[in-house]
C-alpha cells in the first residue's frame, strides 16, 4: 500500500509520535544500521538486535545486542517470544529471503508487527532502498500503468544524476570481514544457517584472480564492442546476474542461472534475426568459479549460432545496451537503467520494474523481432514514484552519502513514513 501525505496529516503524525520498540536484524555490512538504531534511540525509541554469527557483531556498535546460537528449526519459538516479550513494533533487515528473516517476516505479519526492508538501490549509483514487507516479488509498489500514474501525480520528477559516491574497496573490505570470520570462526556459532552457496575463502581467491585480469578483460570487450559497432551489427545483451543472488534464486521460476542461459540461447537461436548478435555479460563481481564462458559456448555451438553470441567480461554495460536492439534479463537492476536509455527490454523474472508499456510483454520468442522502447511518458512517471517513494537518496559504505542515508532512513522510520509520498517541501 502507498499513500500520498498531505502536510496537515504529516504535522498531525509527528504530534501522535509514540515510542516504538524496533527490532533489527542482519543488515548492510556497514555501520548503516547500528546507526539508524542511535537515531531512533535519541527520539526515544527502544532498540533490539539478535546477531545469527560472528560477523553480525563486527556492524553492529549499540549496546544490548542478543546472540542466537540455536538451530533454525527452533528459529520460530524464539522469535515469536521475543517478539511478545519485547512488545516489538517494527523490525529491519535486509534480505527478506534470508532464512531466518523469511521468518521472522511471517511471524510479524501475523502480529501485525511492521516490516521495513532495505537493500541497494532499484535506481543507481547512489540510492538505497526502503520500502515496507518486502522488494522485487513482494514490493507493494504499483504493476499496472494506472496505478503508477496515480502515484506518481503527487511526487515530483526525478533527479538521477548522481549525488553521492559509495566505497567499492569499504564494500569489499566488509565482505571480506563478514563472511571470512563466520568460516574461520564459525565454531562460534555452530548451529548458523548460512544462506550463501559458495565457500568463502574460493569466492575471494576467484574474484581477486578476476580483478587482476579485469583491465586487460576490459580492453578486449571495448574492442570488440567497437568493431560490432563499427560494422553495424545489431545485437542484443544479456547481462548475467549472480548465480547466488535471490532476485534470481526467489524471484523467478529459473532453478539455477544454467537454466535461463539454455533458455535464452535457445530462444536466440530459434527466434532472432539470422544477422542478429547476442552478448552474453558476466555480472563483473562474479567470482568466476562457474564457467560461463564455457556454458555460452557450448550452447551457441549445440544451435549452431557461435557466430553470433558472444560470451563478454568487462567493457561498459551502459555503452553496450545504449546502442543495443534490446536487452534480456531475469531481474537485474540493469533493466531499470536500459530503460532509463530508453533500450527495449524484457524481463524473465518478477521485476519491479516489469509493467505494460515498460518491458515487452509477449513473451522472450517474439521479443527478438517485436521489441519496442519504453513509453517515455510512462517510464518518466515511474522513475518519479519510485524515487519520492521507496528509494532514500545515500549509501552504504562512504561518507558523506552514508550520513544522509542514515538521517533519512531514521526520519522516514521515526515518523513513519515508509511507503508514503510526501509533499515537496517536507522532502528536505
Amino acid at each position: 500500500m502507498f499513500v500520498v501525505v498531505g502536510e496537515p496529516v504529516v504535522r498531525s503524525l509527528a504530534a501522535r509520535r509514540s515510542v516504538r520498540q524496533f527490532l533489527f536484524l542482519q543488515g548492510p555490512l556497514s555501520l548503516f544500521f547500528s546507526e539508524i538504531a542511535a537515531g531512533l534511540q535519541s527520539f526515544g525509541h527502544g532498540i533490539h538486535n539478535i546477531q545469527f554469527n560472528f560477523g553480525d557483531r563486527l556492524f553492529w556498535r549499540h549496546p544490548g545486542a542478543l546472540r542466537y546460537r540455536g538451530r533454525l528449526a527452533d528459529w520460530p519459538a524464539y522469535i515469536e517470544a521475543f517478539y511478545d516479550r519485547h512488545a516489538i513494533s517494527d523490525i529491519v533487515l535486509l534480505g527478506e529471503q534470508r532464512a531466518y528473516h523469511r521468518v521472522a517476516i511471517a511471524a510479524a505479519q501475523r502480529r501485525g508487527i511492521q516490516v521495513t526492508v532495505t537493500d541497494f538501490g532499484y535506481l543507481r549509483p547512489d540510492w538505497i532502498t526502503l520500502e515496507r514487507d518486502g522488494m522485487s516479488g513482494h514490493s507493494r509498489f504499483p504493476r499496472t500503468p494506472e496505478a503508477l500514474r496515480e502515484l506518481a501525480a503527487s511526487a515530483p520528477r526525478a533527479e538521477l544524476k548522481a549525488v553521492y559516491q559509495d566505497s567499492f574497496w569499504n564494500m569489499a573490505r566488509g565482505d571480506m570481514l563478514y563472511h571470512l570470520s563466520n568460516f574461520f570462526l564459525g565454531w562460534l556459532f555452530p548451529r548458523f544457517h548460512n544462506d550463501k552457496l559458495e565457500n568463502p575463502v574460493l569466492f575471494y581467491l576467484g574474484t581477486g584472480l578476476r580483478l587482476a585480469f579485469a583491465a586487460r578483460n576490459n580492453r578486449h570487450a571495448e574492442a570488440s564492442l567497437k568493431r560490432m559497432l563499427a560494422q553495424r551489427s545489431r545485437y542484443f545483451v544479456y547481462p548475467l546476474q549472480m548465480a547466488n543472488d535471490f532476485q534470481l534464486r526467489a524471484y523467478s521460476d529459473f532453478p539455477d542461472q544454467h537454466t535461463a542461459i539454455e533458455q535464452v540461447i535457445t530462444s536466440f537461436a530459434a527466434h532472432a534475426p539470422t544477422d542478429a548478435h547476442l552478448l552474453v555479460k558476466i555480472h563483473p563481481w562474479d567470482p568466476g568459479l562457474i564457467n560461463w564462458r564455457r556454458q555460452v559456448q557450448r550452447h551457441a555451438r549445440r544451435l549452431a549460432v557461435n557466430e553470433r553470441v558472444h560470451y563478454v567480461d568487462g567493457g561498459s554495460l551502459y555503452t553496450m545496451s545504449q546502442h543495443a536492439r534490446g536487452m534480456v534479463t531475469i531481474n537485474s537492476t540493469s533493466g531499470l537503467s536500459a530503460l532509463i536509455q530508453h533500450c527495449p527490454l524484457i524481463t524473465l523474472g518478477q521485476a519491479i520494474f516489469d509493467m505494460p508499456g515498460l518491458t515487452f510483454q509477449h513473451g522472450l520468442d517474439r521479443f527478438w523481432t517485436e521489441a519496442q522502447p519504453p513509453d517515455v511518458d510512462l517510464l518518466d512517471d515511474y522513475l518519479a514514484a519510485l524515487a519520492a517513494s521507496i528509494q532514500i537518496r545515500g549509501v552504504f559504505y562512504a561518507r558523506p552519502g552514508l550520513d544522509a542515508a542514515v538521517a533519512e532512513a531514521v526520519r522516514r522510520l521515526d515518523e513513519n513514513l515508509i511507503n508514503r509520498i510526501l509533499p515537496e517541501r517536507l522532502r528536505t
